[in-house]
């Protein structure tokens, strides 16, 4: 079984008992949380959201907080005499998934196609314009 969830703007694809590198999260280290944001879950049968999985769930236990690999950015500009060099370390967190959850969703309204909208909103009767015009006192 795997999911595909979202956090920090990006997409990881998970399975129970892995661990991962996410942006920072302010839990303590330790701590579970759960992850709402399911894009697809996978089992049996393929369930994809538009745009989450309604009733899945992500649980995962915080492992450490750690800083990533130092990035170096250097500009410059030819015959300007520009030059900037920056650096950037990304907060990160590791994470362990612990359980993926698929709530026993069960329909009771059907949902209507684009179509059938369209032939409803097409087949409905036009209204008349009556006008009211109120007679002058001339």
């Amino acid at each position: 079984m795997f999911a595909i969830i979202e956090t920090g703007g990006k997409q990881y694809k998970v399975a129970k008992g892995e661990t991962l590198d996410i942006e920072r999260i302010d839990e303590k280290e330790g701590s579970t949380f759960a992850i709402d944001s399911v894009l697809l879950v996978s089992d049996k049968e393929t369930k994809v959201g538009t745009p989450n999985v309604k009733g899945a769930k992500v649980s995962a236990k915080i492992v450490a907080h750690k800083r990533g690999d130092k990035i170096v950015v250097f500009k410059m500009k030819a015959k300007k005499r520009y030059q900037k060099t920056q650096g950037h370390r990304q907060e990160l967190t590791t994470i362990e998934i612990t359980d993926i959850k698929i709530a026993a969703t069960k329909d009771v309204a059907t949902t209507k196609t684009v179509d059938e909208k369209e032939t409803q909103k097409k087949a409905a009767p036009k209204k008349k314009e009556t006008s009211t015009k109120v007679p002058s006192k001339d």
